[in-house]
């Protein structure tokens, strides 16, 4: 079976507008969750997000799509990450119209980011808006794969939190089974009225910016972005950069609830032992794990249960969720992003406001900025209904 390997990444959140503004915002600990500038609705001066620093129109500015008039937010912020993934990885326009080059996105809002749109056009209001037909959570995969002409595979995943690594996932299973020979893969996520309403319904926001692993956690905060990976075959990579190779992956779901992990973890536990049996290492070998961290109650203290069960002792581990916000279905890529940042430069980035670790286990998030010699790297995404997905990503030998 042929190896995995990452060519290329891009990534737009709240706290950069590039893979490279990424790896300067961890290093400096700069957090992006604040009260909106852009987002409008009646909880806006109530919370706090990680809102990219851009309108619509100069998103749509920065990527040259002003002619676009049906892109949603969530498409913007899509194409906006996978030209910078193409780009660096080298992925000619020839390639992408190859029957062997796929693409397997993601998203939870999708179009819905327009839902006032929805219902004018709905209810005959007023003269149909330019999103009458963009509301679908493919809506921003269908418009990347016409505007690239991208000729293999495509797909779209919704697993909610989990969703972008399962593209991953996905990605990788299409490589492995000789069904494409690179795969972009991630996924993309705007602040919507839908999303926002439907976890403060939840009483699961923060009025402040969240604080994972802290005892006196309140609440997740909601970001956006995006992100992509390219994901190469061994002989499709052969003589590019490697930025790291994907060695191991598991998914599992252990249906407990529709928005909460069980207290003994099953899911999460599962789905890091899937990904170790595959990458064939031990867990005393993963050197940093980036958790899915969200801040809240139930997914802090079971993520922390789960990794005392998985690991003797327990590896360094943050929340990069302390910077961004939670991004949903861009949270998997992105977060992979961020960990190969800390892979490929040796680097251990605080977990932000932690100030007073969970009590019930011994283990705690990296509390400062250090350098360390990294093989194995592990990122954790648990989703709603208990869609678990770890994924591994090794230093290239």
């Amino acid at each position: 079976m042929q190896k995995i390997f990452i060519t290329g990444m891009g990534a737009i959140s709240s706290i950069g507008s590039s893979v490279d503004e990424h790896l300067n915002a961890l290093r400096t600990g700069k957090c992006g969750i604040q009260k909106a500038r852009f987002f409008q609705s009646r909880y806006a001066e109530d919370l706090v997000f990680g809102e990219v620093p851009f309108s619509d129109d100069q998103l749509k500015e920065i990527n040259n799509l002003t002619s676009q008039k049906e892109f949603t937010r969530t498409t913007v912020l899509a194409v906006s990450a996978f030209k910078e993934a193409i780009h660096n990885a080298g992925i000619s326009a020839e390639l992408l119209k190859s029957d062997r080059t796929a693409f397997i996105s993601s998203s939870t809002v999708g179009g819905m980011c327009y839902t006032d749109e929805l219902y004018s056009d709905a209810n005959l209001k007023a003269v149909p808006s330019n999103y009458a037909r963009s509301y679908e959570g493919s809506d921003h995969t269908l418009r990347i794969t016409k505007m690239f002409e991208i000729g293999g595979i495509i797909d779209t995943i919704n697993t909610a939190c989990s969703s972008s690594a399962n593209a991953i996932y996905l990605g990788a299973r299409l490589i492995q089974t000789g069904r494409a020979d690179r795969v972009i893969v991630g996924g993309a996520d705007s602040i919507a009225k839908y999303t926002v309403n439907g976890f403060n319904s939840l009483m699961i926001l923060s009025d402040q910016a969240c604080k994972p692993f802290d005892e006196n956690r309140s609440g997740l905060s909601l970001g956006e972005g995006a992100a992509y990976l390219v994901l190469e075959s061994e002989n499709s990579a052969c003589d590019k950069t490697k930025i790291a190779e994907l060695t191991g992956f598991g998914n599992s779901n252990d249906a407990f609830h529709p928005s909460s992990t069980s207290d003994n973890a099953i899911g999460p536990i599962l789905s890091m032992e899937l990904a170790l049996k595959m990458a064939e290492i031990k867990p005393d070998l993963i050197d940093y794990i980036n958790a899915h961290g969200t801040g809240t109650v139930n997914n802090d203290i079971t993520e922390t249960y789960a990794l005392n069960t998985i690991f003797p002792k327990v590896p360094p581990y943050n929340s990069t969720k302390s910077y961004t916000g939670h991004t949903l279905a861009a949270a998997g890529s992105l977060e992979a992003i961020l960990s190969l940042l800390s892979l490929k430069n040796n680097e251990l980035y605080p977990s932000l406001r932690c100030e007073a670790p969970i009590k019930t286990h011994l283990s705690q998030p990296i509390s400062e900025f250090g350098k360390k010699e990294l093989k194995n790297v592990m990122s954790n995404s648990f989703g709603f209904g208990g869609n678990c997905t770890s994924l591994i990503f090794s230093k290239c030998i």
